[in-house]
């Protein structure tokens, strides 16, 4: 059993190991499980909707005490003042952060901005017109929202009926959100199209999450027909937002003669302020008072926790149910044929020239998103752009190539991406990249003529169009006027 079923291009992309994400939950995921995540080989996010930019900048700092992996911050811009939101963003541009999920509405010039900034950008989305306004506005990866997740609940479509949809709209990677939090349900949204899930129940049940150990335990202790959907924690939220919770008095509507009323009861504190009545904030981990009647979210995944572990060992758990799963279903297989191989005996070396390929193409993908962030004008960003989808699309043609020719694909970068970083003017970077988007034509030159095999020729002849395509675009560039 092999990993290459589980290294998908949105590994590359997020430069990561793992196709599992932790959801950006607000005040539950803080710097300790978000790097606990990441350097356990997933994506970590911080949860920083409403927070003001003291924290933010203690908790990335924070972060990177404890990890040197990529990670995400989480922000949604319809339930943020707009100042703060703006101040926000200019911390999180100032701190360098490398990546940013979005929630709930599309703000396509907040996206813009950012990928203008080099920023990757993730959207979380619960439906196809949502998808499709944030594919128009440019983001990097689409994050689908079933109606099974905990939390705000933007949807109302179920999670694996949602998927295939999006999944289908093309042309950037999807992530599997809302009740999953096993090895199985991570094959299953594999199996759907997606290149990896995004997990919140699953991490809230760790001993690093923000959570209180109330919130905590509630979780583990509950099914998935234990969790209802409620509008009644409205307080601090802008718009009527429909929330999965596990039930109080609250959902109850024990407190509706409250409802309506302009001052509600202050009911706890944490984080140094009140907490009143139906507001949406749940409890964190140094909360006090009547904890019992805040919001208590949990995705219906919550049948799927049975204890609670360290973020780490979580998704441990998970890559072993999954490998587990994928090997009793391969071998519940009916007998399989003999695994296709390329007709090319002249060419026996095909899945090492595939792999000597499929490290260069990983690495001209991390030079480029790296190269974004330090993008200064306009033309070198669309550059940088370009380059990187055609490489992200090449290592997924590649990945299919050798899996059908029953071949293992490396996980190696080549030694281009340090020859790439180690020159800092980015116009002489783009040079040689531009010089490896040749080499490949070249390669690809002398393989495609040994080749018989119908899938392998037609991944690596789209492959050379796009090679060629980016080549042309970086000579034009080059020739530009004033260009050296």
């Amino acid at each position: 059993m092999t990993e290459s079923a589980f290294h998908t291009p949105l590994i590359d992309l997020l430069g990561c190991d793992l196709p599992i994400l932790c959801a950006g939950m607000g005040g539950v995921a803080r710097h300790r499980l978000a790097a606990a995540v990441s350097n356990a080989g997933g994506f970590g996010c911080l949860g920083m909707v409403r927070e003001p930019v003291e924290r933010i900048r203690t908790e990335v700092e924070a972060y990177r005490r404890l990890s040197a992996r990529p990670f995400a911050v989480n922000l949604i811009p319809a339930a943020t003042d707009p100042q703060l939101l703006e101040d926000q963003v200019r911390t999180c541009l100032e701190l360098g952060v490398p990546a940013m999920t979005l929630f709930w509405d599309i703000d396509a010039a907040l996206i813009r901005r950012l990928k203008a900034e080099g920023l990757l950008v993730l959207q979380q989305i619960g439906s196809r017109e949502q998808a499709e306004a944030a594919l128009e506005a440019g983001v990097d990866v689409l994050i689908a929202q079933g109606f099974e997740a905990g939390g705000h609940v933007w949807g109302q479509t179920a999670s694996f009926a949602l998927l295939p949809e999006i999944v289908a709209l093309g042309p950037v990677p999807v992530v599997a959100c809302g009740g999953i939090a096993s090895g199985e349900a991570l094959i299953a949204a594999l199996a759907l199209g997606a290149q990896g899930v995004c997990c919140g129940s699953a991490f809230l049940a760790t001993h690093e999450a923000n959570a209180h150990d109330y919130h905590k335990q509630r979780l583990i202790e509950s099914g998935a027909d234990d969790t209802v959907i409620s509008e009644r924690f409205f307080r601090n939220w802008p718009m009527t937002a429909p929330v999965r919770v596990l039930p109080n008095a609250v959902t109850r509507g024990e407190y509706d003669n409250l409802y309506a009323t302009r001052h509600t009861p202050v009911i706890g504190e944490q984080d140094g302020g009140p907490i009143y009545l139906f507001s949406s904030d749940s409890p964190l981990a140094d909360a006090q008072g009547q904890l019992a009647d805040m919001p208590i979210y949990a995705g219906q995944s919550c049948g799927q926790i049975g204890e609670l572990c360290g973020a780490a060992e979580r998704v441990g758990q998970l890559m072993e149910q999954a490998r587990r799963t994928l090997s009793r279903l391969q071998g519940a297989a009916a007998p399989a044929q003999p695994a296709p191989t390329a007709r090319a005996p002249e060419y026996p070396e095909l899945a090492d020239a595939l792999n000597e390929l499929l490290s260069a193409e990983r690495a001209g993908a991390r030079v480029a998103a790296f190269s974004l962030k330090q993008a200064g004008e306009e033309r070198q960003r669309r550059l940088l752009e370009e380059i990187h989808r055609g490489e992200a699309d090449s290592c997924r043609r590649l990945r299919r190539c050798l899996l059908h020719l029953g071949a293992e694909p490396t996980r190696a970068f080549g030694a281009f991406y340090e020859k790439c970083m180690a020159i800092a003017d980015l116009d002489e970077r783009l040079a040689l990249v531009d010089r490896g988007q040749r080499w490949v034509i070249r390669k690809l030159g002398e393989l495609l003529p040994r080749i018989d095999d119908p899938l392998v020729r037609r991944e690596l002849e789209a492959m050379l169009e796009t090679h060629e395509v980016n080549s042309g675009l970086a000579k034009a560039d080059a020739s530009r006027p004033g260009a050296d």
